[in-house]
């Protein structure tokens, strides 16, 4: 059977617009008429195909975007949100009731790890963080209460890798959902092929790639994009984490060029890793052999699109990493600043910034140190020249 390759499915979707156009029309509406009341009622009870509601509940520039999100995650649905903290948190509280438990790797997304660790304690929803890579420990902190099994394909910040093949059997053995956010590695991974029960994206990031707006998606099966978008229990519709037809439109046109960019993006950022660990730097990057989970890593990838645009870089304090990341961004090598994904490469220390929300001495059980840097690399088309810059810097402050 052919390799299931993410970006041939996005290729073969064909929209047309409402006057031929080759991209689909936006429909500035936020609510839609009824030739017939009976309709309108088929359409609340879920029943009448083709037909819109509300926009809250959908809209078709919202599920041209979802469809071709689906397509490339190889799920039968998907529904778009606003951010991609609107999408994390409907699914939660569509698969967890009060009493309820999920199991989390303990290296997350600062905001995923807030609202595990302050906000569903209100709904009594407990969450146990563990080694996601130590599946003994995975298992061990499993319930009888546990319905979600929950992680990121390359954790931030620290790019710890799961082993999703491994994490389903699991899920499935206890009956939990397994849930995945794949925001580091669009393309690269496909976890809904190797046993995840949905996948989720933050769309803000490499999907949209421009970093002029937020979103968020959630690719699983129709029945459980049913459920959250159901009007009368479904998180989705009642908490209103609803994308505007106008952005669907704009991540729907950026998407056509994701592979593009996760080649360039993955291949500036295995040359700069494999450089600064020659020179002696502390550098984590799952491409390079001294990754400990390089070797898995490189059986779940798609090798085309490679290992990714993120990496870390330990210079030691916090009073070095920023210095650094001063002068980087006065020398034009890019922007400190949080988020990822962008043309030109970010970085931030993210101990102070994205994962602030995590207690010190958590971050220091985990690794996250003060001195470490998180870099999304960027697109630089002499990267060789981006290199020497980025080393003089260095220099210039005794960090090699």
């Amino acid at each position: 059977m052919r390799k299931f390759n993410p970006a041939d499915k996005i290729q073969d979707l064909q929209y047309f617009g409402e006057f031929g156009g080759v991209n689909p029309s936006i429909s500035d509406s936020s609510t839609y008429t009824f030739l017939s009341a009976k309709t309108m009622f088929d359409t609340f009870e879920g029943n009448a195909e083709g037909c819109y509601l509300y926009s809250r509940h959908s809209s078709p520039m919202n599920l041209y975007l979802g469809k071709a999100l689906a397509a490339m995650e190889g799920t039968e649905s998907a529904n778009v949100a606003a951010s991609g903290m609107g999408a994390i948190t409907p699914v939660l509280l569509q698969l967890c009731s009060a009493g309820d438990a999920i199991v989390s790797s303990r290296t997350i997304y600062g905001g995923t790890y807030a609202f595990m660790k302050n906000m569903l304690p209100k709904w009594n929803i407990k969450t146990h963080f563990v080694d996601i890579t130590k599946l003994d420990l995975v298992e061990n902190a499993i319930t009888k209460n546990t319905k979600v099994l929950y992680c990121e394909t390359v954790s931030n910040p620290l790019l710890e890798v799961a082993d999703i093949v491994s994490l389903a059997k699991i899920a499935k053995k206890h009956n939990l959902k397994l849930v995945v956010d794949n925001t580091f590695s669009p393309l690269s991974v496909a976890p809904a092929q190797m046993g995840a029960d949905v996948v989720i994206h933050s769309l803000t990031k490499f999907i949209n790639g421009s970093s002029d707006t937020v979103g968020g998606v959630v690719c699983a099966s129709q029945d459980f994009i049913n459920d959250l978008k159901n009007v009368n229990n479904g998180a989705s519709m009642l908490l209103g984490p609803t994308m505007d037809s106008l952005r669907s439109a704009s991540i729907l046109k950026n998407l056509r060029t994701l592979h593009i960019r996760m080649k360039q993006h993955s291949y500036n950022a295995m040359f700069l890793a494999q450089k600064f660990e020659n020179d002696g730097l502390k550098i984590v990057y799952p491409g390079l052999k001294s990754h400990p989970s390089h070797l898995l890593y490189a059986t779940m990838i798609n090798h085309e699109y490679g290992y990714g645009g993120m990496m870390t870089m330990d210079v030691g304090t916090l009073n070095k990493a920023n210095a650094l990341m001063e002068l980087m961004q006065n020398r034009n090598l890019g922007y400190l600043a949080v988020s990822l994904g962008f043309y030109k490469t970010l970085f931030s220390a993210p101990g102070t910034s994205t994962s602030s929300e995590i207690p010190l001495e958590e971050q220091i059980q985990m690794g996250l140190t003060d001195g470490l840097i998180r870099f999304s690399i960027g697109l630089d088309n002499d990267i060789e020249r981006t290199y020497q810059m980025m080393k003089q810097c260095m220099k210039e402050l005794n960090i090699i």
